[in-house]
């Protein structure tokens, strides 16, 4: 299994969209729209690779460092087959 954390979400769409608009988006959205590409794309190029599994968005897990801290509730957002 890989986890995979994002730490600067704000800074990704800032990069797409622009430092003013992106401030008048909250964080929990810039979150889940890095989250969403980046699980498109990462479907996209283990598919052409051949490799099969499955990628989700889990919310009540958090990576700090070398440490999993996980929460009482595990809610998953989004989910894709490969």
């Amino acid at each position: 299994m890989i986890l995979v954390k994002i730490s600067n979400p704000s800074s990704v769409v800032a990069s797409r969209i622009g430092r003013f608009f992106a401030k008048l988006t909250p964080s929990g959205f810039d979150q889940n729209k890095v989250e969403e590409a980046f699980i498109k794309q990462l479907v996209e190029q283990m598919a052409a690779q051949g490799i099969q599994g499955e990628v989700a968005s889990v919310e009540g897990i958090d990576l700090y460092n070398k440490t999993i801290k996980v929460e009482e509730k595990i809610q998953i957002g989004r989910y894709r087959m490969i």
